[in-house]
């Protein structure tokens, strides 16, 4: 496969019909995970692009400075928003590596700007800041490029990623989303997998990743998210927005006993299997967490707090798989927005690099655990609180 597939027009489209104040968030998204023959379910760099349409909301007590809505240009697209980083070095969190308010320039392969474009894929998002903190693809939808310096705060490493399409199940742009009426509704544009070359700070890395872009107009609930890649170039990933008690929480300590129940709002997975040259989806998940012997390191935000691991089920009537992943470590964005009546609405946003465990996948020509793959790596989320 030598160029990435799928609309990936979509990638850097800013049109919306109708956006709604406080409840429309756009988000780009970079899960990079590496050297997974040294570290464990590898070393991971998390970079988020993000633009709401709000007048004042903080990121982990930080003013996020919103200059309103997008403004959709002949040559661009200018908005308001924010980049926010963090890097697990394999032993430490760094916990943000960037985490600054900017404008953002969006340009997409038809705009006069991008020369030379063989169509109109290529695309970029550019923060407008004095260091180079870009994400895009090139003219040809053969490789994406991820630049990102750590703030001199931090004392984090700088990254130079390439990203080159991987094998056509993961690597072509899948499209989905749901409308709920009266204007709600979400739409997700989701690369599966990459593969990944990386400087960090001048030293040659490989591995892969996975891209999203999100475009949403409903209230935050709160949700269980994971994926995994596997060294034969199999991903599985599964999601579960719920309603629970987690929704009143204002805390973001890692481990709140309220997450004991919930009820699921939707259920579902993909299993993109290399071995049977298929692709599969569920319809019935199930996620648990329970506390694990890892706790927070001293740098985190809530040092020997226990961390998550997390049991999941899948079935689709065919295939089931079981799986049991351990958090390493956590990184966490706190949402905090006004809302009616001078009240506050909060989201916490957890992401884990995961080491799994165990997994069990049985199917009509039989049963496979994880002895059967070289190296695994992947990231699960949980959220809680209601942004609105």
């Amino acid at each position: 496969m030598q160029r990435f597939e799928g609309p990936l027009q979509d990638l850097w489209s800013m049109e919306r019909d109708h956006p709604i104040h406080r409840l429309t968030w756009d988000w780009w998204w970079w899960l990079v995970m590496l050297e997974p023959e040294k570290v464990k379910g590898g070393k991971q760099l998390m970079v988020l692009w993000s633009s709401k349409d709000t007048r004042n909301i903080d990121v982990n007590f930080q003013p996020w400075k919103s200059e309103g809505r997008a403004n959709v240009g002949k040559q661009s697209s200018v908005l308001s928003g924010m980049v926010a980083s963090w890097w697990w070095d394999g032993e430490k969190m760094w916990e943000p590596i960037r985490l600054q308010s900017c404008r953002m320039a969006v340009i997409d392969g038809t705009k006069e700007l991008w020369q030379n474009c063989e169509n109109d894929s290529a695309g970029a998002v550019i923060p407008l800041l004095k260091d180079d903190l870009s994400m895009g693809l090139d003219s040809k939808s053969e490789k994406f490029w991820l630049n990102l310096k750590s703030s001199e705060q931090s004392g984090g490493p700088s990254f130079k990623i390439e990203m080159t399409p991987w094998h056509q199940a993961i690597s072509t742009l899948r499209t989905a989303g749901s409308e709920y009426g009266g204007g709600l509704g979400y739409e997700i544009n989701r690369l599966h997998g990459a593969k990944a070359k990386a400087l960090v700070n001048g030293i040659e890395s490989e591995g892969t990743a996975y891209l999203q872009r999100v475009r949403v107009q409903a209230p935050a609930v709160p949700w269980y998210w994971g994926m995994l890649h596997f060294s034969d170039g199999s991903y599985l990933d599964w999601f579960l927005p719920h309603v629970s008690l987690s929704m009143t929480r204002k805390s973001d300590r890692p481990w709140p006993m309220r997450h004991i129940g919930h009820i699921s709002i939707s259920q579902g997975g993909i299993w993109h299997d290399r071995k049977r040259q298929r692709s599969e989806t569920f319809n019935r998940c199930s996620v648990s967490l329970l506390p694990s012997n890892n706790t927070e390191g001293d740098e985190g935000h809530s040092p020997q707090a226990p961390l998550p691991i997390f049991e999941v089920a899948l079935e689709n009537g065919r295939t089931s798989i079981k799986l049991r992943a351990k958090a390493k470590a956590r990184a966490h964005f706190r949402f905090d927005q006004p809302t009616r009546a001078g009240m506050i609405s909060h989201l916490t946003y957890n992401e884990y690099p995961l080491e799994l465990e165990k997994i069990i996948i049985e199917d009509e020509k039989g049963r496979r655990t994880l002895s059967q793959w070289e190296w695994v790596m992947g990231n699960g989320e949980h959220s809680w609180g209601l942004l609105h």
